[in-house]
């Protein structure tokens, strides 16, 4: 048996993990003094009410103890495993994945690092499962899944500075500057998995047309679906997708971003996902 493994921060429902049969570790998340574990004891939009209320989170990555559990009982069973984690570059997910794997004393394990986050690794987890239920060995899955991750794009628009000021990834004086200039950066993950700023513009109207210029420079590929992201509120991503709808993308399914990058980015962000042709 091969089996699929995620963390959180793949940002699938608790449902579509059991349909899709992937194993999924949750990330923690603090607020103040309370602990939640994601899809465990918090949903998304429990999450974002949260943040509304004023307090901002602190996330943790999974123990290797979490990761371990889950490779000795492959382990034991003899089962084939393949982890598809949060990019290396900003998160220490996938070392605690690792140093798991040295201690499991296991080679039936494979770790593939998504360089990406969010409904990106959805994507590259359900081409895993879609190869798995087709039967196909388990080094194949591995080759092939690796082989998509430099292809899979994802990029978004905020709507708000003050999430960026609160995570400490950009200085009060910066964040009121940009509010008053009504700034609103849009991010894409880069090719080596980093965070990276597309441009900084002035309203939501040209913010938007940057992603379209950032989509127009990468052929779709439409053999894997095309998803549109929101944080919290959907006003904005609704804007988009009409954009898109105008530009001749179909769009296949609108897609709430988890906290694993909800926690920096805030309410009102919107963006998408997609897979660029080879």
């Amino acid at each position: 048996m091969v089996r699929i493994i995620t963390d959180s921060s793949a940002d699938l429902e608790p449902q579509e993990y059991q349909n899709l049969n992937i194993t999924c570790i949750p990330l923690t998340v603090f607020f103040g003094d309370t602990e939640y574990q994601e899809n465990v004891n918090l949903s998304k939009n429990q999450f974002y009410d949260l943040v509304s209320g004023g307090e901002f989170p602190k996330t943790a990555q999974p123990s290797p103890q979490d990761f371990l559990n889950v490779f000795e009982d492959a382990k034991a069973k003899g089962d084939d495993l393949i982890y598809i984690g949060v990019s290396s570059a900003v998160s220490g997910t996938l070392q605690g994945a690792h140093l798991a794997k040295s201690m499991a004393e296991y080679d039936r394990i494979h770790i593939i690092d998504s360089l990406s986050a969010s409904y990106a690794i959805r994507i590259l987890a359900e081409y895993a499962v879609e190869l798995r239920d087709a039967g196909m060995p388990v080094a194949d899955i591995v080759e092939k899944v690796t082989a998509l991750v430099p292809r899979v794009r994802i990029a978004a628009a905020l709507d708000t500075l003050e999430y960026l000021r609160r995570g400490g990834r950009l200085s009060a004086a910066a964040a009121a500057v940009g509010t008053l200039a009504n700034l609103k950066p849009v991010v894409h993950l880069t090719d080596d998995g980093k965070v990276g700023m597309l441009a900084k513009c002035m309203g939501k109207v040209k913010a938007q047309k940057e992603l379209l210029d950032y989509l127009a420079r990468h052929e779709v590929d439409i053999a894997f679906p095309f998803y549109t992201i929101y944080s919290h509120g959907t006003e904005n991503c609704e804007k988009l997708e009409a954009r898109l709808a105008e530009a001749g993308i179909t769009v296949d399914e609108r897609q709430q971003i988890g906290l694993t990058i909800g926690a920096h980015i805030g309410p009102g962000a919107s963006g998408f996902v997609f897979v660029e042709k080879a």
